[in-house]
């Protein structure tokens, strides 16, 4: 009963993560996606019309361009007058002020009472024609304003801007007004600036309610085209005209799809766009790739990339911040392709690009450029294991760039004088970001759990603590190591395997061995051998610890779970064979308890862990060969690997009989130059 409850609830379990890893990613990357209106077409004076015939769907209006409406504009605003408030009341407070300065101090100053009258009669022709403040009068000038609108109680008149006085103005004119009968000194002694204050006040609302008013009468259209009227026909070149009209046209499509109700249309159509694209992915993965559907990091990775690169793309083209060409679109497919696999790599980076591209005015040259690039980088760098190669990739990005844009240039342009330099210049940021790909790929290992052939070469470094410890306390186990590194990394080679995580994986399968190295006969000396005072059982106990000292190590040591699962697998669920074989001579007819004589396991479950399994044993049974010749070679390899087949220790992993066929004859090919006969030299004849 429980075996059914199992299986039926682990189905569900897997389709609720997956449901839950779209949903999420699908709502991440339509929620940043923009949703301002876009039209359709792209299209250049003096430029061929690239798309079929084009015909008016409703009526419009044929907007005047901006030169135009400029230019039009410019010339109501200088015909305009601002509205001034006229105050009255300023001009009889400064006579009645001047009267009674006449009175206590001007007497004493002015020679008669002509000249009391004289000013008292000039500044009632100055308040007549309007004081304005010098500032006021400096700005209409500036707007090349002729003249203004002068608001007395309910009515308003124009008036000239050059019969007006500004108060220094006014100032000067009291002085000159009549030089012959009146003295200037005697005036400036009088300070006949402190009777002159402008009467003309700038009314703000009334102006800008009366402009206001102008421009809305203003007719921003010089025509109409109407609902089935065509518009341009394929292969016609755009005028100024046609340009106009195409304007006029995408103005009016995005005005009526700024309604709530086609946002609401707009949004439905990103979700169905980016769900069929990220379903089309999942069915991929479904299809050829179901095992990283049991790696939740894999999945993780992924889809993480894909809503990274959607959003990054979506903020910049919404926000207009710098040039989406700068993103390094190829470090997804270069990250996929080290972690996981090419195939992979190139399909999210083609749903990437799809989905990124309904962000962008010019999908079509988005398209092109950033599959070509990921293809290049794909191709280019199929294992990272030194920083040079991810230079060279960066250029081959970059010089790939380049040659596409070029190419649909010159097929979109008729004059290289209009190619478009700046891109280069993006195409260049863009290859210097892709080198941080580097640093980033510690981050994604320690996130997602990988372990990147940057990090294994690292590792395979005998100079690293551990090694360096090895090769001090168990040397003939480092030298058996070595040896088995470099069996197992050629034949990995052979087969399609990771040659890199084998020859790391080797160098640690056996690091459990430091915890008790007199126990294994390569680091037995002087003819001691400990387990002559141990039983069988004790013995093949003690071996069998190298598997779980071997881990201990290996988590004290922070090793990735990958060579672990070398360490757990070399042996697999194999038998101490001389303690099991010894006990059952010992103990005729009885049956010795099994679990004590066999390792922990598991068995192999990849390609790389079953040619380690075939290499080690291999290369420690030819040690005790007693004569190296092709024959005994030949048949000591065919009978521990034929052996490991009949024992079922391969049926976990995906490995074929044509692949251990080729390991049988590269462990061959190896072992015989390893233990090839050398001549003997002569000895020279005295």
């Amino acid at each position: 009963m429980s075996y059914f409850k199992t299986k039926k609830e682990f189905p569900i379990r897997e389709l609720s993560y997956r449901a839950l890893i779209f949903i999420a990613s699908v709502a991440a990357i339509v929620y940043f996606l923009p949703r301002d209106s876009k039209f359709n077409y792209q299209f250049d004076i003096d430029k061929p019309w690239k798309y079929g015939q084009l015909m008016a769907t409703f009526d419009f209006p044929i907007y005047k361009n901006e030169q135009i409406v400029q230019r039009e504009q410019d010339s109501i605003l200088t015909a305009f007058q601002p509205y001034y408030q006229w105050d009255r009341q300023q001009e009889k407070g400064i006579i009645k002020k001047l009267r009674n300065a006449y009175q206590n101090e001007l007497k004493g100053i002015v020679p008669s009472a002509d000249y009391m009258r004289h000013i008292e009669k000039k500044l009632n022709e100055i308040y007549q024609a309007g004081v304005i403040s010098t500032e006021d009068l400096t700005r209409l000038r500036e707007d090349s304003v002729a003249a203004i609108m002068v608001i007395d109680d309910k009515l308003a008149n124009s008036r000239s801007l050059s019969e007006l006085y500004s108060v220094k103005g006014a100032y000067h004119y009291l002085l000159t007004a009549d030089t012959l009968h009146y003295r200037p000194e005697l005036l400036q002694r009088c300070s006949l600036n402190d009777y002159i204050f402008p009467n003309l006040a700038y009314d703000e609302q009334r102006t800008e309610s009366a402009l206001r008013e102008i421009l809305d009468n203003y007719s921003w259209a010089n025509g109409i085209v109407l609902s089935g009227q065509k518009i341009i026909d394929r292969g016609e070149i755009v005028s100024q005209e046609t340009y106009n009209i195409l304007e006029s046209f995408r103005k009016e499509s995005i005005k009526r799809s700024e309604s709530s109700g086609q946002k609401r249309l707009m949004l439905l159509g990103q979700i169905l766009y980016v769900s069929l694209f990220m379903l089309c992915f999942m069915l991929y993965l479904d299809l050829f790739r179901r095992e990283y559907y049991a790696q939740k990091g894999s999945l993780a990775l992924l889809f993480a990339l894909i809503m990274i690169n959607c959003v990054l793309t979506a903020i910049m083209v919404a926000n207009s911040f710098s040039h989406v060409y700068i993103l390094p679109y190829a470090m997804l497919p270069i990250i996929v392709r080290i972690f996981l696999d090419s195939r992979t790599a190139f399909m999210a980076q083609v749903t990437t690009i799809l989905i990124c591209s309904i962000c962008l005015r010019y999908p079509h040259e988005f398209i092109l450029l950033q599959l070509a690039a990921g293809m290049v980088a794909i191709f280019s760098l199929r294992e990272l294991s030194q920083r040079s190669q991810l230079f060279r990739t960066a250029i081959l990005v970059i010089l790939t760039y380049a040659a596409v844009y070029f190419a649909f240039e010159l097929i979109t342009e008729n004059d290289l004088s209009k190619l478009n330099g700046r891109m280069y210049i993006y195409f260049v940021l863009n290859g210097i970001l892709l080198l941080f790909t580097y640093p980033l790929l510690f981050l994604v290992e320690k996130t997602f759990g990988f372990t990147s052939n940057v990090t294994l070469v690292e590792l395979s470094n005998i100079n690293t603590p551990l090694l360096r410890r090895m090769s001090e306390t168990v040397p003939g186990t480092f030298q058996h190591s070595m040896q088995v590194a470099n069996l197992a990394a050629e034949a990995a080679n052979r087969v399609g395997a990771k040659s890199q995580l084998v020859r790391t994986g080797a160098l640690y399968h056996d690091i459990g061995k430091m915890e008790n190295p007199v126990f294994f006969t390569e680091n037995q000396s002087g003819g001691v051998n400990p387990h002559k005072n141990l039983s069988y059982v004790q013995s093949a106990q003690v071996v069998i610890s190298h598997v779980t000292d071997g881990l201990k190590l290996a988590d004290k040591n922070d090793l990735p779970k990958v060579i672990k699962d070398f360490i757990t697998t070399h042996h697999g669920k194999g038998k101490t064979k001389y303690f099991y074989i010894s006990w059952k001579n010992e103990h005729p007819g009885e049956e010795p308890d099994d679990s004590l004589f066999t390792y922990p396991g598991p068995n192999p479950f990849t390609k790389e862990q079953a040619v380690l399994m075939m290499a080690d044993a291999v290369e420690a049974a030819s040690r005790s060969l007693p004569e190296y010749t092709e024959e005994s070679i030949s048949n000591l390899v065919n009978r521990i690997i034929d052996s490991q087949v009949d024992e079922g220790y391969f049926r976990e992993c995906p490995i074929t009989f044509k692949d251990i066929a080729t390991v049988k004859n590269t462990f061959k090919e190896k072992l015989k130059t390893i233990y090839h006969t050398r001549i003997s030299y002569p000895e020279l004849k005295k």
